[in-house]
């Protein structure tokens, strides 16, 4: 396989939302912490992740300003930092929005912190935000013109990173993307019994008809189920 095995690990209300309200209550809690050690229990390479999901999750809405960078002009060559770690964070960030102060992420989970971040681009991004990149040690690759061609970006995350597993957590939008594209092989889902409000965020924003097959299913506490899907 010329690209990474990705497999899209998501915690769920039993209506198939992801995102909303229903996270934060307390019937979710024990949900939340097989999540996180499923998610560990992967030992994945790197996990990717859109651009709202890693502002809401890392960044804060924090932004550099760019005027203090020299802009790379040469936006079809992808960079690879010195500092990489053979643990990633993936930001798919089209037009390179995310502001990162370090070039690892930095959290107290061991399945997310010290990861390094590759931001995933397209060459509709600002030529200074690629200076800050470089500047901050932060490497990218450069896949799409106007949308991310998700086939070359798991291409050069595997050639260039050496990435094998991708664990896919969100949100709708990118993981709508990734189904569409045919490029989910296998679906870890954690159940919570509980139905979401209208406003929450279906698993995938858009989708194919495709089929998987069920190969795990585990009764957690509390009613919270952890089920495993493998492409047919």
């Amino acid at each position: 396989m010329d690209r990474p095995y990705v497999v899209c690990h998501m915690l769920m209300s039993v209506d198939g939302k992801v995102t909303g309200d229903f996270l934060f209550r307390q019937q979710c809690e024990d949900a939340t912490q097989a999540y996180y050690e499923i998610n560990r229990d992967f030992n994945a390479d790197a996990y990717a992740c859109g651009r709202v999901t890693m502002e809401g999750s890392f960044t804060s809405g924090w932004y550099p300003d760019l005027s203090q960078y020299s802009p790379i002009d040469d936006k079809l060559s992808d960079f690879v930092a010195d500092n990489t770690n053979g643990f990633y964070a993936v930001a798919f960030d089209r037009k390179g929005r995310l502001g990162w102060r370090g070039a690892k992420i930095e959290d107290d989970d061991p399945g997310y912190g010290g990861a390094h971040i590759i931001e995933v681009l397209t060459t509709q991004v600002d030529a200074r935000y690629l200076g800050y990149l470089q500047a901050n040690g932060i490497s990218y690759i450069i896949a799409g013109k106007d949308d991310i061609d998700l086939p070359l970006a798991l291409f050069k995350l595997k050639k260039l990173f050496g990435i094998n597993k991708l664990l896919l957590e969100g949100g709708s939008i990118i993981n709508g993307a990734f189904q569409k594209a045919e490029l989910i092989d296998e679906l870890s889902l954690v159940m919570v019994p509980t139905v979401a409000d209208t406003d929450s965020k279906p698993l995938f924003f858009e989708s194919n008809i495709e089929n998987y097959k069920l190969t795990a299913c585990r009764q957690l506490k509390n009613g919270v189920l952890s089920l495993r899907y493998k492409k047919n």
